[in-house]
């Protein structure tokens, strides 16, 4: 059974940082290539961040470049996405997404499994 479990999220002022950490199991993790998404209230669910299989390639939506960073461990089968100067846009439910295995990180359709999200609510 394939878990995706998000951690990290929480309040915090503007260009304050958060670590989400994504602890996943049940697939071959170091064959799949990781994903980040987001989603504000009533807007689409957007890609943010993805590694490619093996951590060899990063993508980065424009909006987070230069402030986010995501990597990963394949010894404990872990990704993360570390957020630095957070701005109220960046608020959201944040989604751990995997089975990424080619085509475009940003496309939801491309990522076969999902984590239940993590809330990131970024307020003065």
């Amino acid at each position: 059974q394939v878990e995706l479990v998000e951690s990290g999220g929480g309040s915090v002022q503007p260009g304050g940082s958060l670590r989400l950490s994504c602890a996943t199991s049940g697939f071959t993790f170091s064959r799949s290539g990781m994903g980040w998404f987001r989603q504000a209230p009533g807007k689409e669910r957007e890609g943010v961040a993805a590694i490619f299989i093996g951590g060899e390639s990063t993508f980065y939506a424009d909006s987070v470049k230069g402030r986010f960073t995501i990597s990963q461990d394949n010894a404990k089968n872990m990704v993360y996405l570390q957020m630095n100067s957070l701005k109220p846009e960046d608020t959201g439910m944040y989604y751990c997404a995997a089975g990424w295995y080619g085509g475009s990180y940003e496309n939801r359709a491309h990522y076969v499994y999902w984590g239940q999200g993590t809330q990131v609510t970024v307020s003065s």
